[in-house]
């Protein structure tokens, strides 16, 4: 997940929420604003829509090798 940075500023910004004994409830993203002290802290690594939806785009177009690794190794396992 990214650190989104929306046209007027506002961050959103990845939370997981787990269980006591460390299993995964759920993601959500939590809105940060400019006058959120941890805000600094997130806005370099932070992307824009458009930024986010090329990355989206280019892992989709340039994953084919990966996918078929991953195929033939579950493809693999399930015959073991």
């Amino acid at each position: 997940m990214y650190v989104i940075r929306l046209a007027d500023g506002t961050l959103r910004v990845p939370q997981s929420l787990a269980s006591a004994d460390g299993r995964l409830i759920g993601n959500a993203y939590v809105e940060v604003g400019p006058g959120d002290p941890d805000y600094e802290k997130w806005l370099p690594e932070s992307l824009t829509e458009a930024e986010f939806a090329e990355r989206k785009e280019r892992w989709a177009a340039e994953n084919d090798d990966l996918e078929r690794e991953f195929l033939a190794f579950r493809a693999q396992q399930e015959d073991a």
